[in-house]
This record gives structure tokens, C-alpha cells and sequence, in this order.
């Protein structure tokens, strides 16, 4: 790694920790004046959470500085410095988190184990984590469940036991859908040796909600170089590259009642669909066109992206039922964004259904 780059890396890194520290002191702020008498619920739907002990298991996984995620290894050992109040809550299930929840009038998390999950492990430690962490967030559900609803961790790198664990968070945990960190050492469920995966999210409505990390080990030079690897771009590519490979894959035509669920308003996807069905003839055969699944199978959240003219065009474009709203806590915690959305230029009615009764209906709340 040049010297250039470990220099920009930490450049970042600490500017980016002073500007979240200013940022939350004034949404704080800022946060009494969110109104409370609004006519729905505030139901946030990318909202992270971990458990101390995947914290230390990240921590111990970097001092191995690992060859095969130099990605997890720029974005996680900037992570590891921040303030310890952030980790209070990230770690929180429970007394922390419904504070910062109620400060922000916001009524129910729907809870996904923070990228990159346990699919930086291998196979055998992922899957044995992922059950003991989904059996954990199943614990703070049924403790607060007006509050908190949660998504199945999965170890996409065991397909077979991957597909029992959807199974056991959907019937027995009541768990309302999975979390995939994108891509699994390199490799996306664009693959049909994943998709025993898709199957069973098929067969238990299970939504898939893909959440960004950064971009694949073959992909990752150019936008580690530059500093892109996370939000500035590297998490939209890696997704985009994600979602529109289940699409052109024909997983939707072999699994049609499959949802995929994506955040940042659809990761760039909502606003190339003209172009992707003018070139589509460079995608193979598949039974429709690539924005007929976009508008079908996908849906989006407002995660990160709390700027109306955008809002609105993922509704007009893949219709008011398929844009949720998410806040992307502890990550972004900002009352702005709240005001901001109970402003939006649309209707009551669709103001609702994006707080509200869309996440009811997708995720069978």
C-alpha cells in the first residue's frame, strides 16, 4: 500500500470522525424540534446493530491483517477508532437505543447485524455466529416488540445450513426477514450455487435486504486508492453490481415472488432503468424487462439519502409502495433528515406509506 494512500486513508478516516461528532451534536439539537403529533408511525428499516462480542471478533479478525478482506480491513480499522459512544449505540438493544429512538420521534428500528455481518468469517465460524446473534436479536424483539423487528443473519458461504437459518428466523425466532452484506468473499447470490438461498426467501417471504460494504477484493484497488471504498462510492458500485446481477441472472423468472430489498434509494439503480432496458439485448435472455423487476421485486429505502427530489423520483419511477423510509442509525443520526421527510411535497397518504404501512406490509409487521 503507498504511502499516498495509508496518508488519505487516515485523512479520512479522522475527518470523517470529527464531522459525525459535530454532526450528532447538532442533530441533538436539533432533535426537539421533530414533530410528535404526526398521523403515522415512524418505522426505520436499515438500522444497525452488533453485539460486543462481533466487535471483538472484527478487532481480533484485523490483527491478522487478513489478505483475502483488505476492504473489512480499510473500513473496519478506521471504524475501531471511533468515539466508544458510538459503540454503546451500535451494541445497544435495548435502553440506549430507545432513547436516541424517542429523541428522534422515530417509533420502530427494523434491526440488521451491521456490515459486514459474519461473512467475513469462515463458513463454519459465520454460520455458528449468525445463529447466536440472530437468536439474540430475536430475544430484544420479543422484549420490546413495538419497538424493534429484526432480519435473519445468514452465512451465504454454507448455502445449505445459510437456508435452514431463514427457515428457523421466520418460523421459530419471528424474525421478519435476512440481512446479506453484499458480496461473501468476493462472490454475490447471483450465483446459482447461492440460490438454495432464494429459494427458501421465496418460500418463507423472507425479504432480502443486500446492505452496501465495500467493494469486492478483484473491484476494491481503484476506489480504495482514491478514498471511495465507502460511501462515496464503493458501497452504490458494489450493490449495483449485486442487485442488477440477481436480475439479469433470471432469479426472478425461477424465483418470481422473491423481494430484494436495497438501500440509498436504490443505489443508483432507479435513475439508469431507461438505459438498462435499451441495453438489455447485453444481458442475456430473461422473460421481461430489467425495470419490470426493478419494479416488481425491488424495493428501497431512504437510508442516507434524505433529499426530496430524489424521494420522489424513486416513487414515481418504481411506484409509492416499493420506497421506505430508513434513517441508517448510529451511522447517520440526524434530526434534519427526520424534518426533512415529514416535509416531503407528497401527499398524506404516501407520506405514510413511506414511514409506515410499506415496511407493515414487507416485512409482515
Amino acid at each position: 500500500m503507498t504511502t499516498r494512500r495509508v496518508a488519505l486513508k487516515c485523512l479520512l478516516a479522522s475527518g470523517a470522525l470529527l464531522k459525525a461528532g459535530a454532526l450528532a451534536a447538532q442533530s441533538r439539537g436539533a432533535a426537539a424540534s421533530i414533530r410528535r403529533d404526526v398521523p403515522y408511525r415512524r418505522i426505520a428499516t436499515e438500522e444497525a446493530y452488533s453485539t460486543p462480542e462481533i466487535v471483538e471478533m472484527y478487532r481480533a479478525l484485523l490483527a491478522t491483517n487478513p489478505a483475502d478482506e483488505p476492504g473489512f480491513a480499510a473500513m473496519w480499522g478506521a471504524f475501531l477508532n471511533r468515539d466508544p459512544d458510538f459503540f454503546e449505540q451500535l451494541n445497544s438493544l435495548g435502553e440506549r437505543r430507545l432513547r436516541d429512538m424517542d429523541s428522534m420521534g422515530i417509533d420502530m428500528h427494523v434491526l440488521s447485524l451491521t456490515a459486514p455481518g459474519v461473512q467475513v468469517f469462515d463458513a463454519a465460524t459465520a454460520t455458528s455466529v449468525a445463529r447466536s446473534t440472530n437468536d439474540q436479536l430475536a430475544e430484544a424483539c420479543r422484549n420490546n416488540p413495538t419497538r424493534f423487528a429484526g432480519l435473519t443473519t445468514i452465512a451465504p458461504h454454507d448455502p445449505a445450513n445459510a437456508a435452514k437459518e431463514i427457515e428457523r428466523g421466520m418460523t421459530e425466532l419471528g424474525l421478519k426477514g435476512i440481512i446479506v452484506s453484499s458480496h461473501t468473499k468476493g462472490e454475490y447470490l447471483d450465483d446459482q450455487k447461492y440460490w438454495e438461498i432464494l429459494e427458501a426467501a421465496e418460500a418463507f417471504d423472507a425479504p432480502i435486504y443486500i446492505h452496501p460494504r465495500t467493494p469486492a477484493p478483484s473491484m476494491l484497488e481503484p476506489w480504495l486508492e482514491r478514498g471511495f471504498h465507502g460511501p462515496l462510492g464503493g458501497f452504490a458500485a458494489d450493490v449495483y453490481l449485486h442487485t442488477l446481477g440477481i436480475v439479469t441472472s433470471g432469479a426472478f423468472d425461477r424465483f418470481p415472488n422473491l423481494k430484494i430489498v436495497i438501500g440509498h434509494l436504490g443505489e443508483g439503480l432507479p435513475y439508469v432503468m431507461y438505459r438498462l432496458d435499451y441495453m438489455q439485448r447485453q444481458a442475456g435472455p430473461l422473460e421481461r424487462r430489467i425495470s419490470d423487476y426493478l419494479k416488481d421485486n425491488v424495493y428501497v429505502t431512504t437510508s442516507g439519502m434524505a433529499w426530496e427530489p430524489a424521494i420522489k423520483f424513486a416513487q414515481q419511477v418504481l411506484g409509492e409502495r416499493h420506497v421506505l423510509y430508513a434513517m441508517d442509525y448510529p451511522y447517520q443520526f440526524d434530526a434534519e433528515e427526520v424534518r426533512i421527510t415529514d416535509e416531503l411535497d407528497i401527499t398524506d397518504e404516501a407520506k405514510k406509506r413511506l414511514y409506515q404501512t410499506n415496511a407493515e406490509e414487507l416485512f409482515s409487521l
